[in-house]
């Protein structure tokens, strides 16, 4: 009898963090089925469960495909009504299931939630991949409650309360399996990086909603497989959010915000250049060469009944000329009449 809840970790050759982070989630995951979903490890990955962990339960997938294509090709294995996407680097404390399972059972129209993101490395402050709930500026770029670019803030409870998001974060995203499917499940193209956003942007273009929900409290280290300073992380990040914006911008917008956006990340590039960061000038540039090359298979995900309303979540204004400009850092200073509720 499978579990309401699955709890999904994708592995490839991480069995140091499984070693580590595994542990936590068997403890405090009560009656979810755990799995691990491993991307063809070539370690002992898969060893080490079946000696320590009879209990999880081990999917192979016969390929590295990534963060997206490996869980296509594990959840498709899965039958529970609610998948909890987790990475493998995340510690998990007591009760971080149930008050998003309970929020998520009290409204069907919620599609995706995450808990609060705290930094495993220094538990005061959010952590860069979600912190307490994804957003996105009208240019495309995405930040959190707690995090924008760079700049982590120190939890004091600031962000407490549940509310929707554009966006929920892939380290630990609970995500209804109905509308996982409904929604054309993650796009592989993405292969890492932003394959969430887009999930959840679609998502929202039938009609769900996205929460966070700080009840829950998860601790992640972050760069378990690309550091934050990993020039390929670049690379997919711009690509891919070029991809974002094609695939999912309302015509009437995307005609003027996909080229603003472009001149954007040419700004970007001349300061990585200026602060002596080569690899990451490099990478932008390698990121619109690509983009560019496959214009046309980005243009043909297109989904085409994009809904006329802004969604919720969308800053009407550019989260760059605030942080880089204005020097507002923090999320809690950002006029709140320009989000989109």
């Amino acid at each position: 009898m499978n579990s309401k809840v699955a709890v999904v970790i994708l592995n490839w050759n991480g069995v140091n963090l499984l070693h580590q982070f595994l542990p936590s989630v068997v403890s405090h995951s009560g009656d979810a089925d755990v799995y691990v979903a491993d991307n063809a490890s070539t370690d002992d990955s898969i060893g080490y469960i079946k000696s320590n962990f009879p209990m999880v339960k081990i999917i192979r997938n016969g390929r590295n495909g990534g963060y997206a294509g490996g869980y296509n090709d594990a959840l498709k294995q899965i039958k529970s009504d609610y998948f909890v996407l987790l990475n493998s680097d995340v510690e998990v404390t007591a009760n971080w299931i149930q008050p998003i399972q309970e929020l998520m059972d009290a409204d069907t129209k919620i599609a995706a939630c995450q808990p609060k993101v705290l930094s495993y490395n220094n538990k005061s402050k959010f952590e860069y991949a979600g912190a307490s709930g994804g957003f996105i500026d009208r240019y495309g770029y995405p930040f959190c409650r707690g995090r924008i670019f760079d700049s982590c803030e120190v939890d004091e409870k600031q962000y407490d309360d549940t509310e929707c998001c554009f966006w929920a974060t892939g380290a630990c995203l609970f995500v209804r399996a109905e509308s996982f499917e409904k929604a054309g499940k993650l796009d592989e193209d993405f292969f890492a990086h932003m394959e969430e956003i887009d999930l959840c942007w679609r998502m929202q273009q039938f009609g769900y909603k996205i929460m966070v929900c700080p009840a829950s409290v998860v601790y992640h280290v972050g760069g378990g497989t690309l550091s934050q300073q990993n020039a390929k992380k670049t690379y997919l990040n711009f690509r891919n959010g070029l991809g974002l914006l094609l695939k999912n911008l309302p015509l009437r917008m995307l005609w003027y915000k996909l080229p603003l956006r472009i001149v954007l990340d040419q700004i970007a590039a001349c300061k990585f250049l200026v602060d002596g960061k080569i690899d990451d000038f490099k990478a932008i540039g390698k990121a619109h060469r690509n983009f560019l090359w496959n214009f046309n298979k980005w243009r043909s995900k297109r989904y085409h009944h994009q809904r006329k309303n802004l969604l919720p979540g969308v800053y009407d204004g550019s989260i760059v000329w605030k942080y880089f400009v204005s020097k507002q850092k923090k999320f809690s200073v950002l006029d709140e009449h320009k989000f989109t509720r």
